[in-house]
C-alpha cells in the first residue's frame, strides 16, 4: 500500500475544557508522520480567538498548523489584520473557506470563496499556500455539476493552491469529480476528506447541515448495530476500505476529519499501514 501525505482538521475550541481536549487529541494523532493541521473558524468568525490561539501555539511547538479563514461577519480590515498577525507569526499555509455566517448578521460586502482567496493573494502575494474546499458530491447551493466546476475553477483561478473535500462515502463519486475538475483544466491536487464513523445520529445530523450523501445500504447497517463498539468496528472498515480505493485511484493525499478525537482516525491509519 502506498503511503501518502496525510493532514488531520480540528475544530477551534470555544473553552479551556475544549482546548484541553483538542491538544490530547494532537498529540495522540503526532505518532503519525502527517504534512500539516487545520483548524477550524466558526460561523461568524465566533471562533476567531480560539483558531488564531491554537494555530499560532501549535506553529511555535514545531507543527505546520494551518488555520481556516472566511469573512462571514468580518470586515476586510479584521481578515487583514488576521492575515498580518498568522504571517508575523511564520504560518504559511490557509484554508480559504465561504465559511457559515451567524444569523443575525446580513449579507457581507464579499460572500465567495474565489473573492476571499483573491483578497489573500493581494494582501500577502505568495506566502501563504491556500487550500480551499471542494464538493464532489456538488454544493447544497449548486444548480448543477457545471456550475459547480465553474465555482470550484474561479477559487483556483483566484490563486488557489490545493483543495480538500467535503467528506464521502462513494469513491467513484471523487473520481467523477476528479474528471470533471481535468476538464476544466483544473490542475490543483484534490485531496478527499475522510470522516470516520463513529456515531449513526451525529453523523446524520452533520451530514444533513453540510450536504454530505449518506448511501442508503450504509445507512441501513449502521442501523442495526446495538453495541457501539461493534459500530465502530464496521464504520472502521468502511472507511479504511474507502481509504484503500482512493489512494489505489491515485489521490495525492488524505486529510482527517477528527472532530478533536484521535482514536477513530488513528484506527484507520493503523489499518491501512501508515
Amino acid at each position: 500500500m502506498t503511503i501518502l501525505p496525510i493532514s488531520f482538521e480540528f475544530s477551534a475550541p470555544k473553552t479551556e475544557a475544549a482546548a484541553s481536549g483538542l491538544r490530547r487529541a494532537h498529540d495522540r494523532l503526532n505518532r503519525f508522520k502527517h504534512e500539516f493541521v487545520s483548524v477550524t473558524y466558526g460561523a461568524g468568525g465566533s471562533t476567531r480567538d480560539g483558531t488564531m490561539d491554537t494555530v499560532i501555539a501549535l506553529s511555535q511547538e514545531g507543527a505546520s498548523a494551518a488555520p481556516h479563514l472566511s469573512f462571514g461577519g468580518d470586515n476586510s480590515e479584521t481578515i487583514g489584520e488576521l492575515l498580518t498577525a498568522y504571517r508575523d507569526a511564520g504560518i504559511r499555509r490557509i484554508v480559504a473557506l465561504r465559511g457559515d455566517r451567524q444569523s443575525g448578521l446580513g449579507t457581507p460586502k464579499i460572500v465567495h470563496a474565489s473573492e476571499l482567496v483573491r483578497f489573500i493573494r493581494d494582501t500577502t502575494g505568495d506566502w501563504f499556500h491556500i487550500e480551499v474546499a471542494a464538493y464532489p458530491e456538488i454544493h447544497p447551493e449548486s444548480k448543477s455539476v457545471s456550475s459547480e466546476i465553474a465555482f470550484f475553477k474561479e477559487k483556483v483561478d483566484a490563486g488557489a493552491n490545493g483543495a480538500i473535500t467535503q467528506y464521502f462515502y462513494s469513491a467513484e463519486a471523487y473520481f467523477r469529480f476528479l474528471e470533471e475538475s481535468a476538464k476544466a483544466h483544473i490542475r490543483i491536487p484534490i485531496v478527499p476528506g475522510i470522516m470516520p464513523i463513529t456515531n449513526l445520529t451525529g453523523l446524520q445530523r452533520f451530514s444533513q447541515i453540510c450536504g454530505a450523501d449518506l448511501p442508503r445500504w450504509l445507512v441501513k447497517r449502521l442501523e442495526d448495530f446495538d453495541d457501539d463498539d461493534a459500530l465502530k468496528d464496521f464504520g472502521a472498515e468502511v472507511v479504511t476500505r474507502l481509504c484503500e480505493q482512493l489512494i489505489q485511484g491515485g489521490a495525492p493525499a488524505l486529510h482527517f476529519y477528527t472532530l478533536n478525537q484521535s482514536k477513530p482516525s488513528a484506527r484507520i491509519l493503523d489499518n491501512l499501514g501508515f
